[in-house]
């Protein structure tokens, strides 16, 4: 990298990464929340196909939608986030990774109505798939961090868990399916407010290694399902080396689909 472009960098404060074994080039702030494993196994989970149109709220810089955009050949993907900055990284990201034609993010709120949503280009009800990692924390019980990027990416600052799952419901089309990553003490509140939104809901748990309780799940339930829930054998991510293991390594560096069924 040239001298002027290293400067350029650090005086938007913002680095440089690799993911999928340096395949996506993200600038994404170097202070604040920065997207990592979360990011890219939600990717991986969502169960698309060419010629599909899928969408991600809360896109951040976008890592979450590229890495689906370069694992599906053909597939349209759109997202919307709410911080400025961080769109603009976003749309950068996907131009400077060669995804012009067929990602874009747009600055939007999830929350606001359904009409003006529809009027910036995201049709409710019109989409394969929706995806999501919603905000993590409640403001009422942990207190916001300092970095204001980080504190919005992580609290739930006027949207809820409730309102998450509803727009995701409301964009996603008849039998389309809905995919939130989430931390694992919180599943009862995001099966909560999947209930009566969703149906054949897979639950896949995120061991960091076996035998220790997980910290993340993905979740997925599909558009007027009537299946019942099913609990998916899960993944441990790290071996007893504290390396990863085989299907994480597959999925983390080579991109590869995370099937929910398929043991970890």
């Amino acid at each position: 990298m040239s001298g002027t472009a290293a400067d350029e960098k650090a005086d938007r404060d913002v680095t440089d990464d690799g993911f999928l074994d340096g395949r996506l080039k993200i600038l994404q702030p170097a202070k604040g929340y920065r997207a990592g494993l979360d990011a890219v196994l939600l990717g991986a989970a969502v169960p698309a196909r060419s010629g599909e149109r899928v969408l991600e709220a809360g896109a951040g810089v976008g890592v979450a939608s590229l890495c689906l955009a370069s694992r599906v050949n053909g597939l349209e993907v759109a997202g919307i986030e709410l911080q400025p900055e961080l769109v603009r990284l976003a749309n950068e990201n996907i131009s400077r990774n060669g995804f012009g034609e067929r990602v874009s993010i747009v600055e939007g709120d999830i929350g606001l109505p359904v009409r003006d949503l529809a009027a910036s280009g995201l049709e409710p009800n019109s989409w394969h798939h929706v995806f999501a990692n919603p905000p993590f924390h409640d403001p009422a019980s942990n207190p916001a961090s300092p970095d204001a990027g980080k504190a919005q990416s992580h609290l739930t600052l006027g949207s809820d868990l409730d309102d998450w799952v509803r727009f995701c419901c409301v964009m996603a089309r008849a039998k389309g399916t809905v995919t939130f990553v989430h931390r694992a003490d919180a599943l009862a509140d995001l099966l909560g407010a999947m209930s009566g939104h969703l149906g054949g809901i897979e639950v896949f748990p995120l061991w960091p290694a076996a035998g220790k309780p997980a910290s993340r799940v993905i979740v997925r339930g599909q558009r007027d399902s009537k299946a019942p829930l099913t609990l998916r054998p899960g993944l441990a991510l790290h071996g007893p080396d504290g390396r990863f293991t085989d299907r994480a390594e597959a999925l983390l560096r080579k991109g590869e689909a995370l099937l929910l069924d398929q043991p970890g």
